[in-house]
């Protein structure tokens, strides 16, 4: 069993930066890929960051791309997500996730992962 807490999420303007963070628990993180995903009020799910065990290989949404950022410490246990030029469509809940095996390339689809954190709200102000 893994468990996933997220961190960091809160009330920004427009333009400002969060950082996101999610925990993990267990000695097993290092051969877990991780992923970050949101969901506004009335949309699905959608796909926002990914990295592999390694921190070798990441990919970003659209969406997001050259504003976000995900990145892992191993050592910690954890998963950051870095924002910046935050817009209000920005404005959601934000999930990690964990899938397990070591995949050589990230993961993308909500499907796939194995354990879900419960979530932290970020709202974004115009």
């Amino acid at each position: 069993q893994v468990q996933l807490v997220e961190s960091g999420g809160g009330l920004v303007q427009a333009g400002g930066s969060v950082r996101l963070s999610c925990a993990a628990s267990g000695r097993m993180f290092s051969s877990y890929g991780m992923g970050w995903f949101r969901q506004a009020p009335g949309k699905e799910r959608e796909f926002i960051a990914a990295i592999t065990w390694s921190g070798g290989s990441t990919a970003h949404a659209d969406s997001v791309k050259g504003r976000f950022t995900i990145s892992r410490d191993n050592a910690k246990n954890t998963v950051y997500l870095q924002m910046n030029s935050l817009k209000p469509e920005d404005t959601a809940v934000y999930y990690c996730a964990a899938v397990l095996g070591r995949k050589a390339t990230v993961v993308v689809t909500s499907t796939l992962y194995d354990y879900w954190g419960q979530g932290t709200q970020v709202t974004v102000s115009s």
